[in-house]
């Protein structure tokens, strides 16, 4: 077993330091002080008496401890001893810790200013830090990742979305100027025309929302509003808001739930979310099949969930759905593909009311599920 240098010189210099320090007192009493701590010590702690010597026949001068006063030197001076020994370590204890604190900050500094393996930087005494900034490094790193990733899906959505605008905004100035042209056109021409430019002037304030949805989401701090919510009357509300889309998707909605069941959260945050599930299934459900939204309560918690049969979702992008900026259908001129924020924003809020969202897909049928927490006066009733 090797011995550390460093601790061995260390040994030698104390005891040098010692040895030099006992030669100094000697010094000091015998030379400096001429005597004068003798003559202290015999005044203060020596009694000096006449005692007659029998073997002497007669009386001699005797000298002896005084040692009640001796004793409480004794303790005086080991206390002392034992609080400068204290200090002393304290002292040095905290030398230490500071040039451990200023060593380990330079060896951080280091490694995470460099790509070097954590073994090439930190000495093997250091290895639990090692450890815990090489986990530190790594999460960060993840996290540089996925921004990245965020800012460039950010980045190409909306280079998408500026594109797109124009194409709509074409059409609606092409059919406006056609309507102002001929005066005399026919009525079931002129119905077309005006039909076809609802329709675009209807696309072209979805992408303008979908701009507006990107540049206020990180500003906006979701807070909620909290009330007793009637959970069947909302999603009836929301089959019966839905009607046109469904139609026009010749889609039906089978609902199946409790008409009792009461949720105690935000009602706005918490439709906005079921508004992005259904809208997310009919996009990407197959025409003229049903979308079939179900609730149920237990003792803790009540469960929504949206199904609809459409593609498979692949794994990979399902482990993705919702995340920020994601859009399932990276297709520009597709209908379908929003700005990627609608999931983002709906796990976010059932976040906030304590509940979770997830989704699966297999055999044609994705389903999106909501869990959110019960009430305690809900659970009691």
């Amino acid at each position: 077993m090797k011995l550390n240098f460093s601790k061995i010189l260390l040994a030698v210099l104390l005891c040098l330091g010692g040895v030099l320090l006992c030669l100094g007192l000697y010094f000091l009493v015998d030379r400096v002080m001429n005597g004068a701590f003798v003559d202290w010590f015999e005044g203060n702690y020596m009694i000096t008496e006449n005692q007659y010597l029998e073997e002497a026949g007669c009386y001699v001068l005797m000298r002896q401890p005084n040692y009640p006063k001796l004793k409480g030197l004794l303790l005086t001076v080991l206390t002392a001893a034992v609080v400068l020994f204290f200090l002393a370590a304290q002292v040095y204890a905290q030398s230490r810790v500071k040039r451990s604190l200023r060593r380990s900050a330079l060896l951080v500094r280091r490694f995470m200013q460099s790509d070097q393996e954590a073994s090439a930087v930190f000495p093997a005494e250091y290895v639990e830090l090692s450890a815990q900034m090489t986990e530190i490094r790594s999460t960060i790193q993840r996290h540089e990742q996925t921004l990245r990733e965020e800012s460039s899906r950010k980045n190409d959505l909306i280079a998408y979305l500026a594109h797109d605008l124009k194409t709509p905004l074409t059409s609606i100035i092409g059919y406006l100027s056609l309507l102002e042209e001929a005066p005399d056109m026919p009525a079931d021409q002129r119905d077309k025309y005006t039909r076809i430019t609802l329709d675009k002037s209807l696309r072209l304030e979805s992408l303008i929302n979908e701009f507006f949805d990107i540049t206020r989401y990180n500003l906006q701090k979701i807070e909620l509003e909290r009330e007793s919510i009637d959970l069947y009357y909302m999603l009836v509300q929301l089959t019966d808001e839905f009607y046109p889309l469904l139609n026009d998707h010749q889609n039906t909605v089978e609902l199946s739930a409790d008409e009792s069941i009461t949720l105690y959260g935000d009602a706005n945050k918490l439709a906005r979310v079921f508004n992005n599930l259904l809208k997310n299934a009919i996009a990407y459900s197959y025409p003229r099949t049903p979308i079939r939204i179900s609730a149920e309560k237990t003792q803790d918690q009540v469960t929504v969930c949206f199904s609809n049969q459409g593609n498979t979702i692949p794994a990979n992008k399902l482990a993705d759905i919702f995340e920020k900026f994601f859009r399932l259908d990276d297709a520009r001129t597709s209908n379908t593909g929003g700005a990627g924020l609608g999931l983002a924003i709906a796990r976010e809020i059932v976040t906030l009311h304590g509940g979770t969202i997830t989704a699966s897909s297999q055999e044609q049928v994705t389903t999106f599920q909501v869990s959110l927490p019960l009430p305690s006066f809900s659970k009691v009733s």
